[in-house]
């Protein structure tokens, strides 16, 4: 068989799949399959964490009422989350510029940082949690699914659909099981609770869906596309050039030459369903968590599109007790689970509890010396009756196994080992070495 035969038996494969599948009922793909195996190349790489992590996602959202995700900053962050019982971790942009960039700096949310960051950190995420797996693999231990899905930020796709093509295949090389683009210009991206923002017209954000799409497919992972739209709150737009937009237009300009746009819940909910056939969720960043706002920016959606999941960013940034009384915020991710937003996440929870923790015993250490250092100890043991085990610090990175590995090589034996006589094998592990 010829290569183009090849090609051509490939691709009829794949629009097969695409016709019969579930998974691509309602996606709207503008490119043929024949353009996907033309890009593929002869040669076939397997994404293996990137694969199982979409399919994962895909299922969680279907099965769970909704699945709850924080955002992870660190490898041993996401650990502790999987550890806890969360079933899948978001990957925040914002917390990757402002700690975690191949910048090696501090950023605010604006796409300052290096494109390749978060991939960076996905990868990161990825190896600590397949250190946990090896360990319990290791020790004859189970119970736990370490390889929990990461939706990651794309953010703006920094730069245009080529730039978002390989934002998104650096994405999957690294193991993400979902990614977000948001119709944002890219070379003025804000955080979606700064001000400032401009948007992209609405085709053209089509056209970076339609690169992340065709990324997937090139890579042959069914990864869990997000589109965000940050219509809600943003007053700039690049260009008229879409009629869909220009019902929003106000006919003003700035110094810039960006056109003044109304904000609010209607241009989100027309930008949401332009999206919609290009994308597997769809998320309206908001400025407060409004209940009756997010019904009605479902209702909406569903309107047209029925089987349509939705997302919803649970964001630090709201000052919840103003808005919602104990009732209602108890309540609140069970409500919007209900309405079809199936993914919901606190982008910033690690940048949070990294903070206030590290802010509390040094304060605590500063006043008191070591008696505020000890009741963080206590703590960790208080926890360990609901499965926390980072009390154990030198297992929890893998000394024992290294020290399994030791004794592969020295055939059995060896006298070098780490955990054996260690401070902590003397001192922590039995309650009655603790005591």
């Amino acid at each position: 068989m010829t290569s183009t035969e090849t090609r051509s038996r490939a691709a009829e494969l794949l629009e097969r799949r695409w016709a019969d599948e579930l998974r691509w009922a309602g996606i709207v793909r503008p490119y043929s399959a024949e353009d996907v195996i033309r890009l593929r190349g002869s040669l076939r790489i397997d994404h293996t964490l990137a694969a199982r992590g979409s399919e994962k996602l895909w299922g969680l959202l279907h099965e769970e009422p909704y699945v709850p995700a924080l955002g992870a900053l660190t490898g041993n962050q996401a650990v502790q989350m999987v550890r806890a019982g969360l079933k899948a971790i978001y990957l925040s942009g914002w917390q990757v510029a402002g700690d975690a960039n191949l910048g090696e700096t501090t950023y605010p949310d604006q796409s300052l940082y290096p494109a390749n960051s978060v991939p960076a950190v996905v990868r990161r995420i990825n190896n600590a949690l397949r250190r946990c797996d090896q360990i319990q693999w290791a020790e004859g231990e189970g119970g736990i699914d370490w390889l929990a899905p990461i939706v990651a930020d794309a953010e703006a796709g920094f730069g245009g659909p080529l730039n978002a093509f390989e934002l998104m295949k650096g994405m999957i090389e690294a193991g993400a099981g979902g990614v977000h683009f948001e119709d944002q210009l890219a070379s003025e991206k804000k955080c979606g609770h700064l001000g400032g923002k401009v948007l992209v017209p609405t085709a053209q954000f089509v056209r970076t869906l339609t690169a992340a799409r065709l990324a997937a497919d090139v890579c042959d992972v069914p990864t869990v596309l997000f589109a965000r739209t940050d219509a809600h709150a943003a007053q700039l737009l690049t260009s008229d050039v879409d009629e869909r937009d220009r019902q929003f237009v106000t006919g003003e300009r700035t110094a810039e030459g960006f056109y003044r746009v109304r904000d609010g819940l209607e241009p989100a909910i027309e930008r949401a369903l332009a999206y919609a056939p290009y994308a597997d969720v769809i998320w309206c960043e908001t400025s407060t968590p409004d209940l009756e706002e997010a019904e009605q920016f479902a209702a909406a959606v569903h309107a047209e599109f029925p089987e349509k999941l939705l997302a919803y960013n649970c964001s630090p940034s709201f000052n919840w007790k103003r808005h919602l009384d104990d009732a209602a915020i108890a309540t609140f991710q069970q409500e919007l689970g209900r309405l079809g937003y199936r993914f919901q996440f606190i982008t910033l929870a690690g940048f949070h509890a990294l903070n206030a923790s590290m802010f509390e015993l040094a304060r605590g250490y500063a006043a008191e010396g070591m008696r505020a250092y000890v009741r963080l100890q206590e703590h960790e043991f208080a926890l360990e009756e609901h499965g926390y085990t980072a009390t154990r610090h030198q297992r929890e990175v893998g000394a024992g196994y290294f020290d399994l590995v030791a004794q592969t090589v020295s055939g059995g034996e060896s006298s070098t080992l780490a955990l054996t006589g260690s401070t902590e094998e003397a001192q922590f592990d039995t309650e009655e070495a603790v005591a």
